[in-house]
């Protein structure tokens, strides 16, 4: 198949979650024999207006990257050259990346009779408590319009769960699919007698964005009960974002027992995991008005990539997340927001090697078998062959 791939605003190459699902569904599909166009954004951020009428193509992975760089709030402005890149490449099916201003492919779709795909990890319609909803209603509900029109128009639909569409889509539409990880990338040999394996075995390790429901402050505060508890162990934090200050305002007091990396590009995730013991995703959905809404429609990258590392996984006790970890197998959970609970968890596996080993070895066999991108791509293989032959 000849297939454009629209990730409006995502930057590819990237250090986003976004920009490593795109790059990895682009890769993916292209080693399973398409020929893939994805359009992005060069860089996180936008500055000036060029290039803004024409994208950038270049090859990467083996596939085709087209960089067109538009504010995401306007990205709807990129419709025009969106349909000329249509008209010329011809493609027999059109993924989006769902956002509340893009749907330029969806349109573009709409308009050539070519079947379309939105792939969409957040909630379609923002709940009451977001700005971006009360300024749409008080609008009159433009946005809201838009976003179920798109919809309406896609040929499938493809999420995490299905809570996230709109209840008057019909439910035939939607292909519940989890996102993954590279498991080939991110296969790492472990073995207790390997000269640093009593380091990797006391640090715990957070990778991913310093956003409040990923949190990180939880880490750092649950790190923080357990070295005042004596505890000898480190704590590496992988990432970047607004609560980074005060993570490493809080770490401060503890000098040597934090190492705080920045943002790592994707190719160096790996190294940066092999220097661990076990990786901790403490999700907190209190700051997140549509995780609350809809229920945990995320499907974390961060997990996926640390079971993919053979490490044991601490993370919240929450649906799908103990689905995917379950306790005393491939890790361990705790109650959402309990500080002292995540120190207990972290303490549970680092303090026995040993069965730490054994449950980051289970945790790679089942993303093996269950989420790595490999079998999403496959999956959203047999989506687009049905749609294409569908018509």
């Amino acid at each position: 198949m000849r297939i454009l791939y629209i990730a409006s605003g995502i930057p590819v190459p990237g250090t986003l979650g976004g920009s490593t699902h795109a790059f990895e569904v682009a890769r993916g599909l292209t080693q399973r024999g398409h020929a893939v166009h994805l359009v992005a954004a060069s860089k996180e951020g936008w500055s000036g207006l060029a290039p803004f009428t024409r994208p950038v193509s270049s090859r990467l992975a083996g596939f085709h990257l087209h960089h067109q760089d538009i504010p995401k709030s306007i990205a709807l402005l990129g419709v025009q050259p969106i349909l000329r890149l249509v008209c010329v490449l011809r493609p027999d099916v059109i993924i989006e990346r769902y956002y509340n201003f893009a749907g330029a492919g969806i349109w573009a779709a709409r308009r050539l009779g070519i079947p379309s795909l939105l792939e969409v990890n957040a909630l379609i319609i923002d709940p009451p408590a977001v700005f971006k909803r009360r300024l749409d209603d008080a609008l009159g509900g433009p946005m809201r319009r838009w976003a179920i029109t798109q919809c309406h128009w896609a040929s499938r639909i493809v999420t995490p769960l299905h809570t996230t569409v709109p209840a008057e889509i019909p439910r035939r539409k939607i292909v519940e699919l989890s996102w993954g990880a590279d498991v080939e990338r991110f296969a790492i040999e472990r073995q207790n007698n390997a000269p640093n394996s009593n380091c990797q075995a006391s640090t715990a390790i957070f990778l991913g964005s310093f956003r409040a429901w990923h949190g990180v402050i939880d880490f750092v505060r649950a790190a923080i009960l357990l070295l005042k508890q004596g505890c000898d162990y480190r704590f590496v934090l992988v990432g970047d974002g607004p609560e980074r200050a005060l993570a490493e305002q809080l770490a401060a007091a503890w000098p040597g027992r934090f190492h705080f990396t920045g943002a790592l590009a994707y190719e160096m995730a790996p190294d940066a995991l092999r220097s661990a013991g076990v990786g901790v995703a403490p999700f907190n959905t209190a700051p997140h008005p549509a995780l609350r809404t809809a229920g945990f429609f995320w499907s974390p990258l961060k997990i996926y990539e640390y079971m993919a590392a053979g490490l044991p996984v601490v993370t919240t006790d929450l649906a799908p997340l103990n689905q995917v970890i379950r306790e005393g197998v491939e890790g361990t959970l705790f109650r959402e927001g309990d500080i002292t609970g995540l120190a207990a968890a972290m303490d549970r596996v680092l303090r026995d090697p040993a069965a730490a080993q054994a449950m980051g070895a289970r945790a790679r066999e089942r993303v093996v078998a269950r989420y790595s991108w490999q079998r999403h791509c496959a999956e959203l293989e047999r989506v687009l062959e049905e749609m294409r032959h569908s018509g």
